[in-house]
């Protein structure tokens, strides 16, 4: 009997389950190409363009490993445009005895296939997402009766589980499980990043390419030059070329910005393992060997490491815990509505507008641009937490909602109240003079917090504190902040929070 099995754009491996048990000879894979997804929110355009191209070069994959393929082209006749319509057209078509589909990553779809059951004539089958190395119930017995939810502590279990960077006697590699103090150092001068590969585009992605552009003109962001990998074995070569000659510098100036340099030695791999090209634990491994070999020192191997082995996994387990409410959190009451500038880039802060420029362009900006440039200017001046989530969604082309979600409302807008970090990520110009070179010809002087040349991230950060400070005071990170603010005295404490005024009057008026 025939089972249909179905791929999401966002599943291609060939180790998940609806893969690994189908029948050559009976069974049918769908994939599907709907607008239904590609529209939910003003998705990147390269976005669109790399999942379209990855998927129909996966399904050439399993074609040419003798495995039956029915693929839903965007432009097809009678394409129903949701994932629910092809399902149904293909249940229609083929008489299949089930269906076989993979848990999605996002709350939406999950809901979705339940309620799919209810129409379907025939069993739906929901299996587990294997690519993760903590399954759902892993993490809720991890997480047992704790009151606060760390996300060190369970890196340092994922660490033992999977027997990354651990040395023979049970202790982790160097003595120490984390090397981020190792980490922070401020650009260098001619700091730049290495070169970094573009792909050949081969007839299929020329074609999508084409598709994109005639079908999304008014897209969000630039379709090309074009250089994502859109197979694993570009992927794998992506991989390589990482291990090689990114992860060496890794390290020492992850939180690094400097202007012009998108890449700098981040890695370009998000995209890949969240799409199933690559493989979290593979992933890993590799870094690790670079560092037993001497190719990679061990601050940048552990550094790398934990943000896929730790961070990774760990804002999964908190997506899936705590949904479907944890889109709708606001603990600091934000309401301000999103700026049009981290749309159209217009702004005349040097940073925000260098960091839209890279998302833009690329799809992409690294870390510390997405936490502490627009990030935490989302935070400074109390942008709607939802708001900010449906763009940072749309704009990489690395973000999924389990992943995407997390990251924004905990880890950047504190609007979950601490689930996800114990304290918020807020900073003054001050930081950004340090850890970039953006500040350099800005309209505005980040040694300056009043006037007509003050950043508006130093009043802005001030305003923050004083607002939130009945929230903020007794956490036991922050007691250096309140007292400096404090010591102050109230008519400087006045004259800054006038200043904040003036900064969020001149970003609702678009003259910021």
């Amino acid at each position: 009997m025939t089972t249909l099995r179905v791929i999401l754009g966002d599943q291609l491996s060939t180790r998940l389950g609806v893969v690994a048990g189908a029948d050559k000879a009976r069974d049918v894979f769908l994939m599907a190409e709907v607008m239904a997804e590609a529209s939910y929110v003003n998705h990147h355009v390269k976005k669109i363009a790399f999942l379209f191209s990855a998927m129909r070069h996966y399904a050439q994959a399993l074609r040419a490993a003798g495995y039956q393929v029915r693929y839903v082209a965007l432009e097809d006749e009678g394409n129903s445009q949701s994932l629910d319509g092809e399902i149904l057209r293909a249940v229609e078509a083929l008489a299949p005895e089930r269906v076989v589909i993979t848990e999605p990553g996002e709350w939406r779809l999950r809901e979705g296939f339940e309620a799919l059951r209810l129409a379907l004539p025939v069993e739906l089958d929901i299996l587990p997402d294997t690519r993760f190395l903590c399954s759902h119930a892993e993490f809720n017995a991890w997480v047992g009766d704790r009151r606060e939810l760390r996300m060190e502590h369970f890196y340092r279990e994922m660490r033992r589980r999977h027997d990354v960077l651990m040395e023979a006697d049970g202790k982790p590699a160097g003595g120490r499980w984390n090397f981020d103090a190792d980490n922070r150092k401020p650009p260098k001068a001619g700091l730049t990043s290495p070169p970094r590969l573009s792909f050949k585009k081969d007839a299929i992605t020329l074609e999508v390419l084409h598709l994109v552009r005639r079908r999304f003109p008014d897209g969000y962001g630039r379709l090309e030059p074009f250089h994502f990998a859109v197979t694993r074995r570009q992927a794998l070569a992506e991989l390589d070329h990482f291990i090689a000659h990114i992860l060496p510098g890794f390290g020492d100036y992850q939180d690094a910005m400097v202007a012009g340099e998108p890449w700098l030695r981040h890695s370009l791999l998000a995209a890949y393992i969240n799409a199933g090209l690559l493989y979290p634990l593979e992933v890993c491994r590799r870094a690790e060997a670079a560092w037993r070999d001497g190719a990679a020192p061990l601050n940048a191997a552990e550094g790398f490491i934990r943000q896929i082995l730790g961070w990774r996994e760990f804002v999964r387990g908190v997506y899936w815990r705590f949904m479907p409410g944890y889109l709708e959190q606001n603990a600091l009451e934000a309401h301000e509505p999103l700026p049009g500038f981290y749309w159209s880039g217009e702004t005349q802060m040097a940073c925000v507008r260098e960091a839209l420029a890279h998302t833009y362009d690329h799809a992409y900006s690294h870390h510390i641009q997405r936490l502490m440039i627009t990030g935490n200017f989302a935070l400074l001046a109390g942008l709607a937490p939802k708001a900010v989530h449906e763009w940072y969604l749309a704009v990489y082309a690395d973000a999924y909602e389990w992943v995407e979600a997390p990251n924004t409302l905990g880890m950047a807008l504190h609007a979950d109240g601490g689930v996800l970090a114990s304290k918020p990520y807020a900073a003054s110009g001050a930081y950004i003079r340090k850890m970039s070179n953006y500040c350099q010809g800005c309209a505005y002087d980040p040694t300056v917090a009043v006037g007509e040349r003050a950043c508006p991230f130093n009043a802005l950060y001030w305003d923050f504190m004083a607002r939130h400070r009945d929230r903020f005071s007794r956490n036991a990170r922050m007691p250096f902040v309140y007292a400096t603010w404090d010591r102050m005295g109230a008519e400087r404490q006045a004259g800054l929070r006038d200043q904040a005024q003036q900064h969020l009057t001149a970003m609702r008026e678009g003259r910021l």
